[in-house]
């Protein structure tokens, strides 16, 4: 049997798979704009020619799709309405191609669980609910891909098209810092004064205000390997770039650990996302907050999700904290 795990990135779909048998780990990655341009069937088809199995052969689909901010706790597929969203309208860009991958799951008949994003109404630290939302659902599987390696008190950065930290103590998650409240990543950030005047004027969308606001922009560079390629030609506004990427992130990591000194502890400190793989930035990061990270490449939020699903599959209540509503 096998568990598979469902990333919705920004860029991309990762779909990981998890052996009972062999303990192997499969992955497989499909654009956001191709799985758009996929019928139902021909996903399903990638996704058993890929892993190499049969339907029968899929024990459990853990998905994550857009904010899943219209669930709280972790439910069948079957179960959810507008797919586990309020609306797939405001921060973000839409391509079709998750809603296409969650439609594909749904219908195929193999049993599957929606992961809900962390919100006002989530069982988290209530002093966080002055924003709406916190993270989206594919955090979670990250943070399911730590506490199984073994711990139970950290802060987590996802850094890449936008900058996410996640705290979790105890085992349980206290709370989050969305991409549009705090720290800028490379396509997303925050609105500063300029911006919400642009949106008050009418010159932009809030959305396309946010979806413009990261590093990139500001640095003139079109993509990730361009600003890396300039800045290891030195060039001063691609480090600057980097150097404004890990300022900010360590700063809204040192907030979560202010949040986690409340529950009594402090927590290691993991970094992902495409940004962490770049080694100029966590050497930053780690000056900044003079500690060591553990750091986690860009297949630890679909390996997470199929964690997730494997340990359902076998009478989990509960996850980080959060509910399980799904009798497998």
């Amino acid at each position: 049997m096998i568990y598979i795990g469902v990333d919705h990135g920004t860029t991309a779909m990762r779909f990981a798979a998890l052996s009972d048998v062999t303990q192997e780990t499969i992955k497989l990655e499909i654009s956001r704009t191709d799985a758009a341009l996929m019928s139902e069937k021909q996903i399903i088809t990638s996704l058993l020619e890929n892993f190499r199995v049969s339907m029968k052969e899929i024990g459990l689909i853990a998905v994550t799709y857009s904010m899943g901010d219209g669930i709280s706790a972790i439910e069948d597929i079957h179960a959810v309405k507008q797919r586990g969203v309020l609306s797939i309208e405001g921060a973000g860009k839409k391509t079709g191609g998750g809603s296409k991958v969650f439609d594909a799951i749904r219908n195929s008949g193999i049993p599957g669980i929606v992961i809900p994003g962390i919100h006002e109404n989530s069982n988290t630290d209530p002093r966080m609910n002055v924003f709406s939302h916190s993270t989206s659902p594919e955090k979670i599987g990250i943070a399911y891909h730590v506490f199984c390696k073994g711990f139970k008190d950290y802060v987590l950065s996802d850094i890449s098209s936008n900058t996410v930290t996640l705290g979790v103590a105890h085992g349980r998650i206290i709370g989050a810092i969305d991409a549009c409240i705090f720290a800028p990543g490379l396509i997303h950030g925050p609105l500063d004064v300029r911006a919400i005047r642009e949106v008050d004027q009418r010159k932009k969308s809030a959305n396309e205000a946010f979806t413009n606001s990261g590093v990139l922009k500001r640095a003139g560079y079109n993509d990730r390997n361009e600003l890396i390629d300039a800045a290891n030609r030195k060039e001063p506004q691609a480090l600057l770039a980097l150097d404004t990427l890990a300022l900010f992130a360590s700063m809204e990591i040192a907030s979560i650990q202010i949040l986690l000194k409340d529950y009594g502890v402090q927590g290691d400190v993991f970094v992902e996302g495409s940004v962490a793989e770049i080694p100029y930035v966590i050497e930053k990061i780690e000056h900044h907050l003079g500690l060591k990270s553990h750091v986690l490449d860009r297949w630890s939020a679909a390996i997470g999700c199929a964690e997730i699903a494997r340990d359902i599959s076998i009478g989990a209540r509960e996850i980080l904290g959060l509910e399980v509503k799904f009798e497998y």
